[in-house]
Formats: structure tokens, C-alpha cells, sequence
């Protein structure tokens, strides 16, 4: 009977005590308690509602970097080098080299060449005459070639540019460009900023995430801490909007200030590269065009001095086409480089550029011919038929 009671009290006791004790868990907690917060985001790129972190510190870079389409590790362009096979010619080319003032004597045989007597004709003196050939000769350390006539004339052969620009799989997200010249890559935008000790031949391929003004010129970046100065690169900034007036969707851009040329088919970049643009002041002229020749070769010829010192002579230029009176583009294999102007207002490309391109176009597509400096005259009056 005393153990029940004892246990009987016990119980009640613990009752009692269940109730004077309330749950933690119930208890209201201070009114002025605060959330501590999001978490830092971890080094990585985020958009700027799809994370329930905060984009500071490495993540804030990294997202950063990413807007401008520098992400890590880079992204390479969609891009590939056409088919090195549009590069090839059958025929060679041969540069007549006498002097400006001197007529180039041609001949009916190879032995008369070689004896320099009896020659069938003379070729027009002339700054630049390159000539077309289908067989050579070297004899007593000169060098004669046949033409296509079977004539002969002396001349050195020619080695031509098979520089290629870039066939798009699909539009990139970054603008990008060509090193042309030897450029020293520095680690910030302008002179101060230290060399990385990396340099970049001609015809390297960059992409360009911004363009800062220093120094009284433009740097562009073309890595995580790789700036070039303006001087040494050419850019194609994407723009895959039609100029006003181009109705089916098909144009070909020319960039006077950046000396590059863009291809565009249904609201996609296709193709860009360097050309060589007119020269004061033979400038190619801006406008909006239509090619109206295709020709897979043009022997192109003129002066435009008044005693004709300037005559130029050349032979089966190939893969023209002609959409300004005298202006083409066309294959320029008497160019070693491109990214400069330096044409009588056709625009130049290499011989494999050319060909990719008269591939492409079609007789009646656009040509659309801009400077976006302004520096290019665009009064009638400062324009000729134009040549190559």
C-alpha cells in the first residue's frame, strides 16, 4: 500500500510539472531578431535572378566577365577556315620587273627570249604588270614565262597570299578580328600597363570583349588580362540587322574604317575576312550596291595620271565581281597582306577569300559599303569609275 501511494504521488508530481514548464518551441522569440542573410555564391557565373546566393567578391568578377562574353574557360568561335582547296589556281603569276618607264618586250620563242631579239610586241610601261603564265623557264639565272598565247617574256614568279578569313556555323556572341602586325599584348589598356611577354603574329585570330579609349587611342581586351592596341588589329563587329534598302535578306559588308568584309544570309553571319580597300584618293566608295558582273577571270588594266606613270597590267584576275562601275571584289594575288588600304577602289581579297565569296554570291545581291569613322568621302564629285 506505501509503494502505491509513492508511485501514485510521483505521477502527479511529474503532471504538475508538465504543466508549470512550457515547450521551448513555443516560446516567441525576441521582436528584434533579424535574418542573417543569403550566403556568398561560390566562384562561378550567375544570372541575375537564378540564384539564392550573393554574386560578390570571385563570383561578382566572374559574372561580370561573363556579360561581356568572356567566360572561363573561353569560348572558342563557331568558326572554321573554308575549304583550303579555294585557295589553289591553275595558272601562275608572274611580276614583269623593269623599271617603271621601260617597255616589256615580248616573244614568239623561248630562244628568241632568251637572245632578247625579235620581239612580236611591247607591254605598255607601267608601275605594276603581272602577267599570267602556263609554263617556265629558268635560264643563266633569269627567269622567262610562257603566256597563254604561247608568247614569252621575262618575269619572276609570284607567290601569293593563302591567307583565309572565317565560315560561321553559326553567329557569335562576341565581336571579333585579326592581328595585323606583330602586336606585344599588355596586361591593361594603355602604354603604362606591363607587357604579358606574349606576342601575336599577323592573321591571329582574337575575339574582343571591350574597347576602353587611353592613351588617345582604342585598346581592345582580347583575353582575361590581354589588351591590344588599335593600331595593331582589324575587327567585324556582328551586326545581323539588313541596311536599310537590302530586301531579301542576302548582303555582303564592307567596313572601310576596319578594312573587313562580312557576309550575311538570312539574319546570320556566314563568313567575314580582311580585304584592302581603295587609298586616297582612290577610295572605294560607300553606298548600297547591287553585284551586277560575275566573271572567274578579268585581265583589269588603266591609269588615272594624265602621262600614265601610274599604268597597271593585270592579268586573269580571278573571281571578280563587279557591283560599283569599275569597283569589284575580286582576288588580289599580287597582295602579300591585307587589313590595309591600298587598292584603286575595288576592294582586294585573297585568292581563296575571293573564290568562297563568288561561290556564295549571286549576280543581283547586295553590297553594302560603309566607313563608320566618316573618313571616307561621300560627295559624287570625289569619284571616278574607280579600278583595281
Amino acid at each position: 500500500m506505501r509503494r502505491l501511494n509513492l508511485l501514485l504521488g510521483i505521477v502527479l508530481a511529474l503532471v504538475g510539472l508538465s504543466v508549470w514548464i512550457k515547450p521551448a518551441a513555443a516560446q516567441s522569440g525576441p521582436a528584434d531578431e533579424t535574418f542573417m542573410g543569403d550566403p556568398l555564391c561560390l566562384p562561378e557565373a550567375y544570372s541575375q535572378n537564378g540564384s539564392n546566393c550573393l554574386s560578390m567578391g570571385p563570383s561578382q568578377t566572374v559574372t561580370q566577365l561573363d556579360q561581356q562574353g568572356l567566360s572561363i574557360p573561353l569560348r572558342p568561335l563557331p568558326a572554321t577556315h573554308p575549304d583550303p582547296g579555294l585557295t589553289t589556281v591553275d595558272i601562275g603569276f608572274a611580276r614583269i620587273n623593269l623599271e617603271n618607264s621601260e617597255p616589256a618586250p615580248v616573244y614568239a620563242t623561248l630562244e628568241d627570249a632568251v637572245a632578247q631579239s625579235n620581239p612580236t610586241r611591247y607591254m605598255e610601261p607601267g608601275f605594276l604588270r603581272y602577267v599570267s603564265y602556263i609554263n617556265s623557264q629558268d635560264v643563266d639565272d633569269r627567269t622567262f614565262v610562257q603566256l597563254s598565247t604561247g608568247e614569252w617574256v621575262r618575269a619572276g614568279r609570284g607567290r601569293y597570299s593563302t591567307f583565309q578569313g572565317l565560315e560561321f556555323r553559326s553567329t557569335p556572341r562576341n565581336n571579333f578580328g585579326w592581328i595585323i602586325d606583330m602586336a606585344d599584348v599588355r596586361s591593361g589598356p594603355g602604354y603604362a600597363a606591363p607587357e604579358t611577354g606574349i606576342s601575336l603574329p599577323r592573321e591571329t585570330v582574337v575575339q574582343v570583349y571591350e574597347i576602353v579609349e587611353q592613351d588617345g587611342t582604342k585598346w581592345y581586351r582580347i583575353g582575361l588580362s590581354q589588351w591590344v592596341e588599335r593600331r595593331y588589329i582589324r575587327i567585324v563587329t556582328v551586326n545581323t540587322q539588313a541596311p536599310e534598302g537590302v530586301d531579301n535578306n542576302r548582303w555582303i559588308e564592307v567596313n572601310l574604317y576596319e578594312e573587313t568584309l562580312s557576309v550575311y544570309d538570312n539574319g546570320q553571319l556566314k563568313f567575314a575576312t580582311l580585304i584592302t580597300s581603295g587609298q586616297e584618293p582612290f577610295y572605294t566608295r560607300p553606298g548600297l550596291f547591287h553585284i551586277y558582273k560575275k566573271l572567274e577571270r578579268e585581265t583589269m588594266r588603266g591609269a588615272f595620271e594624265s602621262d600614265r606613270s601610274d599604268y597597271y597590267y593585270l592579268q586573269d584576275v580571278p573571281w571578280t565581281m563587279y557591283y560599283d562601275e569599275a569597283r569589284a571584289l575580286h582576288g588580289a594575288y599580287w597582295r602579300a597582306v591585307f587589313g590595309y588600304p591600298g587598292s584603286h577602289g575595288c576592294v582586294n581579297l585573297s585568292i581563296g577569300d575571293a573564290h568562297y565569296l563568288f561561290n556564295w554570291a549571286n549576280e543581283g545581291d547586295w553590297v553594302y559599303v560603309w566607313d563608320p569613322s566618316g573618313q571616307t568621302p561621300t560627295d559624287p564629285a570625289a569619284y571616278g569609275a574607280g579600278g583595281a
